[in-house]
């Protein structure tokens, strides 16, 4: 063991130095020898590069691009017409609500014209059937007092003379008692 950790090195131990390696120098990149050729093939695949992305890519998502831009103007254009149609409808519905409302009013304002000229005349035909049952009241209210009156008359005359008789114990005359009698109603 002890010759292990001695001097000699063996193949396998050296094979990590840059000498043995076969490589010369650093890392190629940064090698200013390799800079000129390098930057042509920098250059040639950023030139396919720009040529495959302008040619093939770029068509194909403008395309895409275009088409979802004429997909959104389109269906703006579709809302703002169904928007349109919408507001026309809207107040197509609140004039026929408002026709509604005053074709409503104006036949409730004529039913009850006629409902108020119909009770007018019923009562103004009430009113008449009334005077002429009042008038037929009075009229029999006056014949019953002429009746009463007259009789009360008679019965005043009969009253006084029976009066006069029971006071006097003489019979009056009738035409006197009657004179008496007419005398006291005039008052």
């Amino acid at each position: 063991m002890a010759e292990s950790h001695g001097g000699a090195k063996s193949p396998a131990a050296g094979a990590h130095t840059g000498s043995e390696g076969g490589h010369g120098g650093g890392f190629p990149p940064f090698e200013s020898g390799t800079y000129a050729s390098q930057l042509v093939s920098l250059a040639i695949f950023f030139v396919a590069l720009y040529v495959i992305v302008s040619k093939l890519a770029l068509p194909r998502v403008g395309g895409a691009i275009e088409a979802r831009q004429n997909k959104i103007e389109g269906d703006l254009a579709e809302a703002q017409k169904l928007k349109d149609q919408s507001e026309a409808a809207l107040k197509a519905y609140e004039s026929e609500l408002a026709s509604a409302r005053s074709r409503a009013q104006a036949i409730g304002n004529e039913s009850r014209d006629k409902a108020n000229a119909q009770a007018d005349a019923e009562r103004k035909a009430l009113e008449e059937q009334l005077a002429a049952k009042l008038a037929e009241a009075e009229k029999t209210i006056a014949s019953t007092r002429a009746t009463a009156m007259s009789n009360v008359r008679g019965i005043a005359a009969d009253a006084a003379g029976t009066i006069v008789q029971q006071l006097t114990g003489v019979v009056p005359d009738a035409a006197l008692v009657n004179a008496a009698v007419d005398a006291s109603l005039k008052g």
